[in-house]
């Protein structure tokens, strides 16, 4: 792959890359809900998701900036001056093409450099109140994306499932960002898990409850106003990116859940199960393909079936939207304890949250009947010495829990072609 063409996917899920669209009658802004509400009071200790949030850098800002209405939030709630906008501009392309130079996707990146360097350029510029303002307004249109276009008559009556490594009852999509992992329930049932790839730590995917209302077939791509896309050859700064043209990286399928966030194909095997997007949840096009079938299917879309999706991308210069009959929760949770069908795994702390915790190891447990100081003491020893150093994963079998806990993964699509696995587990 050329250069060019990995400056493109390093940044195909900005903000207007994400937007659906708009050549095709029924397309529909894909709604967002509001973030997973506050826990009710409770003497169960903080769980792994209600602890992790999302926090500011400056690659996250670059892409917020390019949204007029985030701009107008700073501007109207921190009555930010142009010039401190442009100043912050500056900044954020800076180190865009700073992270091309090094060729960043080659790289894991570090969670904490990426806050820690944001956080001094914006303190810089705005003072400490200021950018404390300014970092917990990005957050919260980050996690939240932009719901003021959710027309959803369904929006704010699903809620993010409470409690550690909750299991769903109903049709949802749940992806555990540490795991880098994608399941698909319908009605309670798991039926489908995909190994996925996640946002850079320089732009993590955000965490909350989205929701998806429709699959976009051949998606075009409109590069952002911003000084990285001058550099590029054959792509100029709004300017849509014809679908099939092989410059432009979101694959045949895009699902938006809620700017700034897709669920979108594009990605090579060698990127799944790693750090692969921008605030997106990256697949390869084999993937994208199948989960498209297998949404439509969950959500009793019959507009869409195997040869529908086939004889949608014969045409790749033309874009279709299809509605979903249904609109389907998608959680971004971030649990790096999750107790498993009776193994215990704990996942690296991708994002640098400090959630691998005695205090959300203890909650996990206790949430499935089994208290800490039950366990044998060698046992206790290696769990949390394991917490210390996690390299990746890291599966403790635990006999005491066994057959309890979150369901394992069925029919795991890995992106490398390999069919086989598991019969769906049925919710009895």
């Amino acid at each position: 792959m050329t250069r060019r063409i990995v400056s493109l996917a390093f940044f195909a899920c900005l903000l207007t890359g994400c937007t659906p669209a708009p050549n095709n009658s029924n397309t529909a802004v894909a709604p967002t809900a509001p973030s997973a509400p506050s826990p009710a009071a409770s003497t169960t200790p903080a769980t792994t998701s209600e602890t992790a949030s999302v926090q500011m850098t400056l690659p996250l800002l670059d892409a917020l900036l390019t949204d007029e209405k985030f701009v107008g939030r700073l501007k109207q709630d921190l009555k930010l001056s142009d010039q401190q906008i442009d100043s912050l501009k500056h900044v954020s392309s800076a180190e865009i093409a700073r992270l091309q130079q090094i060729n960043a996707e080659d790289t894991d990146g570090n969670a904490t450099d990426a806050r820690t360097r944001a956080s001094n350029e914006i303190r810089k510029i705005l003072g400490d109140e200021k950018a404390r303002q300014l970092s917990t307004v990005a957050n919260d249109y980050w996690t939240k994306g932009d719901s003021s276009t959710s027309s959803d008559a369904t929006a704010g009556t699903v809620e993010m499932l409470k409690g550690p490594n909750a299991v769903p009852t109903d049709t949802r999509v749940v992806v555990n960002i540490p795991a880098f992992r994608m399941d698909l329930f319908q009605d309670g049932s798991l039926v489908k898990s995909y190994k996925v790839g996640i946002g850079y730590p320089e732009f993590p995917l955000p965490f909350g409850l989205r929701k998806a209302n429709q699959i976009i077939f051949n998606p075009t791509w409109t590069p952002p106003d911003s000084p990285w896309v001058e550099k590029m050859k054959n792509v100029t700064a709004g300017e849509t990116v014809k679908a099939g043209d092989k410059d432009n990286p979101l694959g045949p399928i895009k699902i938006p859940i809620g700017l700034p966030s897709l669920i979108h194909g594009g990605k090579s095997p060698a990127k799944i199960g790693k750090f692969a997007s921008h605030g997106c949840v990256g697949l390869t096009n084999a993937q994208i393909k199948d989960f498209a079938g297998q949404l439509a299917k969950a959500s009793n879309t019959s507009e869409v079936s195997d040869s529908t999706i086939a004889s949608y991308l014969k045409e790749p210069e033309k874009t279709k939207t299809v509605k979903l009959s249904q609109t389907v929760p998608v959680e971004l949770r971030y649990e790096t304890i999750v107790l498993e069908d009776g193994k215990l795994h704990i996942y690296k702390d991708v994002y640098a949250q400090d959630t691998n915790t005695e205090e959300n190891l203890r909650a996990v447990l206790e949430a499935n009947g089994v208290r800490f100081e039950d366990l044998p003491e060698q046992q206790r020893t290696e769990l949390l010495n394991t917490l210390k150093d996690v390299k990746k994963e890291t599966t403790i079998d635990i006999s005491s829990v066994a057959r309890k806990g979150y369901p394992a993964p069925v029919n795991l699509d890995t992106g490398n072609a390999d069919k086989r696995g598991s019969k769906p587990r049925i919710k009895k």
